[in-house]
Formats: C-alpha cells, sequence, structure tokens
C-alpha cells in the first residue's frame, strides 16, 4: 500500500500511514482551513486499508500489534468528525482480525483532550490506551 506522509503545519497535523514500517501517527493541531480537503487522502487510505485488510492481518495478527498513535494537541469541531471516521475505519480493520491497539497521547494538565479520547474509545470496540505527554 502507498505511504501517507503529512507534514506538519500550524493547522494541520502530521500524519503517516505506513504499513511496512509499523508507523501510524497523527501529531500537532488539526484546523484546516478546508478540512475535508486535507483529510479525504487519509480516508481513502482507510479505504484502501478495508480492501487490503487480508495482506495486513497477515503482518499485524496475533502477537504482532499495530500501533496507532494519537498526538494531537488541539483539534476543532470539523476535525473531530474525520478523526471518528478514522477511528471506525480503525475498528473496521480491528473486526477483520488485525491487532490494533491506539495510544492516545495528551499533553501533562489537558484533562480534556484525555476526555475527548474517552468518548471516542466507548465508539470502537479496541484497546485505548493513554500517555501523558511531558513538555
Amino acid at each position: 500500500m502507498e505511504i501517507i506522509n503529512i507534514t506538519e503545519t500550524k493547522a494541520t497535523p502530521s500524519i503517516v500511514l505506513d504499513i511496512d514500517s509499523g508507523t501510524f501517527e497523527i501529531k500537532g493541531c488539526s484546523r484546516p482551513e478546508n478540512v475535508r480537503e486535507f483529510f479525504m487522502p487519509v480516508i481513502n487510505w482507510f479505504e484502501g486499508a478495508i480492501e487490503n485488510a487480508d495482506t495486513i492481518k497477515d503482518k499485524y495478527s496475533n502477537d504482532s500489534v499495530l500501533n496507532f498513535d494519537f498526538k494531537l494537541s488541539y483539534f476543532n469541531s470539523a476535525s473531530a468528525k474525520f478523526i471518528l471516521d478514522i477511528l471506525l475505519y480503525i475498528n473496521q480493520l480491528h473486526q477483520k482480525g488485525i491487532n490494533i491497539k491506539i495510544n492516545w497521547h495528551y499533553e501533562e494538565g489537558d484533562e480534556d483532550m484525555r476526555d475527548v479520547g474517552e468518548e471516542l474509545a466507548e465508539m470502537v470496540d479496541f484497546e485505548f490506551r493513554y500517555n501523558v505527554m511531558k513538555e
């Protein structure tokens, strides 16, 4: 599968989706001017991943874990919809037998971001781990 590697800007997070290296990360601030345009390559990638779930399953099943890191410092409500969509795609991959864990990172003292992670975790059926990022 193709690699998604989007560079972080002041308004958009970095996003890396790389099956071969096992790097899956969204990091930074998400408040893009055109949120749909920004996230569509990511949504398309996940649609392709669903279609190729058997290939991914061969790599990430049983003892091998696909760790997906969310390291968001802020995201607006428009981004929240796409983040939920991403989690629902990840949930579909999990349901196909791919061993997935979400690492939800939040800045020390930012209990709101932890709460958002907990709310999102209720919408999927795989494990979330919460990690405090120290500045």
